[in-house]
């Protein structure tokens, strides 16, 4: 498809969207409802009433860019959400075109640094390992 950066933010709109609307379409929906700038290179997802085909909307440098896809079966299964917009990681955005249901899929557990620093004492500790006789 595209590479994406860790920057870019993907933004998925709850309402059903008109698959006949384009660039400038398209746009109105991100300022209007969504309430973001089409502009700020973010991707900006949208799918229609019976969720078989999704437009992405996004900046490209020097111009709007939109990237479609029609399923032939199937629908996408999109995560569930009480606002009018759903904020998606780029590895959730690819499950999404994969047909991964993120409803049901879970978030595995990982390592993260801890939230409290270490003290200066406890990052330079004398060990045993390098003392000379």
């Amino acid at each position: 498809m595209f590479g994406l950066s860790a920057a870019v933010r993907v933004y998925l709109a709850q309402e059903p969207a008109d698959m006949r609307k384009s660039f400038d379409g398209l746009s109105a929906l991100v300022a209007g409802p969504l309430q973001l700038d089409p502009l700020s290179g973010h991707l900006f997802v949208f799918l229609n009433k019976r969720r078989d085909r999704i437009k992405i909307l996004y900046w490209d440098r020097d111009g709007l860019a939109v990237w479609a896809k029609r399923l032939e079966r199937g629908t996408f299964r999109v995560p569930h959400a009480t606002a009018g917009r759903v904020e998606m990681t780029t590895a959730e955005l690819a499950a999404l075109l994969a047909g991964i249901d993120l409803n049901t899929a879970r978030r595995r557990h990982r390592y993260s640094r801890p939230l409290k620093p270490l003290q200066n004492s406890e990052k330079f500790a004398p060990t045993n390992e390098h003392t000379s006789p």
